[in-house]
């Protein structure tokens, strides 16, 4: 039984604990019918409107702990290759609660298999915040708390150059080793000291992004009060009272430790999810949005390329498909990519990030500022639009989509149909298309990673145009991607080279 929190004025959901205390935890229900092979299926009952998870952030989650039975689960799904896969899994049913899990079997679980079987990640606000545009000064913070939070620069993560232009955007960024989320807003006023317009954000940092998304009604609905009754800070005040976190002792009050995707932690293949208001869905809008691009997108995301994303404002959009190209290098192999750098999502960006980025070895992020085309140091791969480009000569071959892409990019068209047909007609919602996305691509990465490790750990480590073929890639075309991924990723196997005599 769960009620509504009057704590503060957003959705806040707390367990009740059950009237009786030797009351027993139900057993799990019996496991469905097999899944049709073109969808994940999980044997647990998706958690109502909650996070996929913060797995990968490394945090833990409250709650108790009840154990439940283990249970074998076989799960079927479409690899990249449009082959169907089953694996035997066998896992605890949990049992759950809505502000952490009761009963998380934090045991390796197979890709695909939603997060929110895990384990459920609690509140971690850590800072909120109220930025203005001063006809005078520019952006400037106008409130905050805490009021000895480092926010410098803050200021114009959440408000993006050329945000003027329109009336309302939302906005992740980063702050460290902070996520934050902020809201603004354009009203127009008849005041000559404003010329005409009052802009505000209203905004909040996390040492995870994950629950981000669950906070942006409450946000958007405060940006709007900020801009009708200035200077009324209370319903922040009660929301960061009731939802800042308990950070661990470090001297100045900063995570240690910044909680992002590992490629090296076991937990990667639970993908964090981050929900959006556009009607057509995170996943559903990335895919209309580049089509077949998405291969070229791929292999630059597993090369653990430094990608920047141009739009205009407004930018919340665009914030997401950073995330999507993060989710196209998921690997879920032990041991795989520990040498390589992390590809980090950045989110929005602006000419105070500079430095920062200076130093990054790989990283997707998003900018509204056309100055950073100029500043080809900075990354490898620009993309303007639907328009993917590089300055580096090394990567040019790589913009060409060969004709296995092409097939993969068809393959992964028709599951989604199939998945939209099965949807609108069956009802079935037990899977929804950032799964199908995230393990499709989890898929595909998989097999190739398996197959280069087990030819360098043969007595023979030479690759073969069979090989490629088996792992999806074109023997000829995606020779120079491949050479890359063995040099990126330090694999101990030799390229057939063909005979260069012949046409």
């Amino acid at each position: 039984m769960v009620e509504q929190s009057d704590r503060a004025p957003l959705l806040d959901w707390e367990e009740i604990p059950s009237a009786n205390p030797t009351e027993t935890v139900p057993p799990p229900p019996p496991p469905p019918r097999e899944a049709d092979a073109t969808a994940v299926k999980s044997s647990q009952p998706a958690a109502p409107t909650q996070s996929d998870t913060a797995a990968a952030t490394g945090m833990s989650s409250g709650g108790s702990i009840a154990t439940s039975p283990k249970k074998i689960v076989t799960t079927v799904f479409c690899s990249g290759d449009g082959s169907s896969v089953h694996t035997r899994v066998e896992r605890s049913g949990p049992t759950w609660g809505l502000r952490g899990p009761v009963g998380a079997d934090r045991t390796v679980m197979f890709p695909g298999l939603s997060a929110r079987d895990q384990w459920e990640e609690k509140d971690q606000i850590v800072a909120v915040f109220v930025v203005t545009f001063d006809t005078r000064s520019g952006n400037m913070v106008e409130w905050c708390l805490p009021q000895d939070m480092n926010l410098d620069g803050v200021e114009f993560k959440s408000m993006a150059s050329g945000s003027h232009r329109i009336t309302s955007d939302f906005i992740y960024f980063r702050k460290g080793c902070y996520f934050g989320l902020a809201c603004f807003a354009n009203m127009p006023v008849e005041s000559e000291l404003e010329r005409g317009a009052r802009m505000k954000s209203v905004g909040i940092l996390s040492p995870s992004y994950t629950l981000l998304y669950r906070y942006m009604p409450f946000l958007e609905n405060q940006v709007r009060h900020q801009l009708q009754c200035p200077g009324q800070y209370s319903p922040l005040e009660a929301f960061y009272e009731d939802k800042k976190a308990v950070l661990p002792p470090a001297g100045n009050g900063l995570v240690t430790a910044c909680p992002t995707w590992s490629i090296t932690s076991i937990n990667r293949c639970m993908h964090p999810e981050m929900k959006i208001t556009h009607p057509a869905g995170c996943m559903s809008q990335f895919i209309q949005f580049f089509g077949e691009q998405i291969m070229v997108l791929w292999k630059f995301a597993l090369l653990r390329k430094r990608l920047l994303i141009f739009s205009p404002p407004p930018v919340g959009v665009v914030c997401y498909r950073v995330y999507c190209c993060c989710c196209l290098a998921n690997v879920s192999l032990p041991g795989i990519g520990v040498s390589v750098p992390e590809l980090r999502p950045f989110f929005y960006i602006n000419i105070a990030d500079i430095t920062a980025l200076e130093t990054e070895l790989s990283y997707v992020a998003c900018t509204t500022e056309k100055i950073f085309e100029e500043k080809k140091d900075l990354y490898d791969v620009y993309i303007d639009n639907q328009n993917v480009k590089t300055h580096r000569s090394s990567l040019q071959p790589l913009l060409r989509l060969n004709a296995a892409d092409k097939e993969k990019y068809r393959k992964l068209s028709e599951q989604r149909q199939l998945l939209l047909y099965s949807q609108e007609v069956d009802g079935d919602c037990t899977t929804n298309e950032e799964d199908l996305f995230i393990v499709f691509f989890m898929e595909m990465n998989n097999r190739i990673f398996q197959t280069l490790s087990e030819v360098a750990g043969s007595i023979d480590p030479t690759l073969t145009e069979e090989h490629m073929r088996a792992m999806g890639l074109d023997p000829h075309s995606d020779r120079s991607f491949l050479e890359d991924l063995l040099e990126v990723y330090g694999i101990d196997a030799t390229l057939v080279i063909d005979n260069l005599c012949c046409p």
